[in-house]
């Protein structure tokens, strides 16, 4: 259900034909990169969390994470990730399948900075073996994001 939720997002846009289907699990960044044969940062991963009630999905690249100095000064709370329950309840995909594609309404979208430094990305499409390779440009256009923000760091 989750993936054809992505695709039928992506059809609005014309970018349902670039999802990939892999032979193999694509749920983490490192099997993501194996699978696709990319290098682990330009997969672009959708953490999840609670702001005050609010489900929020920072897409950021694949090498990084949250730098909780930052975050706290963006959103006014220390970070707070959602359970792999509440991830499918509230955002509409299931661990290892989140993308900012066919969500659930509410669900606040932003895009870190650290994607920038790349021309094209590989988001997750719904489900633990699928991707879609798109450009930051195309992933703007299609993701439905708020805004770009940074808070993120090297891991």
């Amino acid at each position: 259900m989750s993936a054809e939720k992505a695709k039928a997002h992506l059809e609005k846009f014309g970018f349902a034909n670039r999802i990939i289907t892999l032979g193999e699990s694509s749920a983490t960044v490192e099997l993501a990169a194996h699978a696709l044969g990319c290098e682990p940062a330009r997969i672009a991963k959708s953490l999840t969390f609670s702001v005050n009630g609010t489900p929020v999905m920072i897409v950021t690249a694949g090498d990084v994470k949250i730098d909780n100095p930052k975050y706290k000064s963006k959103f006014g709370c220390k970070a707070k990730m959602l359970s792999p329950d509440e991830v499918s309840e509230l955002i509409g995909h299931p661990v290892g399948g989140v993308c900012p594609f066919g969500v659930n309404d509410g669900t606040e979208i932003y895009l870190d900075a650290s994607m920038k430094r790349f021309e094209r990305v590989f988001p997750a499409a719904g489900s633990g073996n699928t991707a879609v390779e798109l450009s930051i440009q195309d992933l703007e256009k299609c993701s439905g994001f708020k805004e770009w923000i940074d808070v993120t760091k090297p891991i």
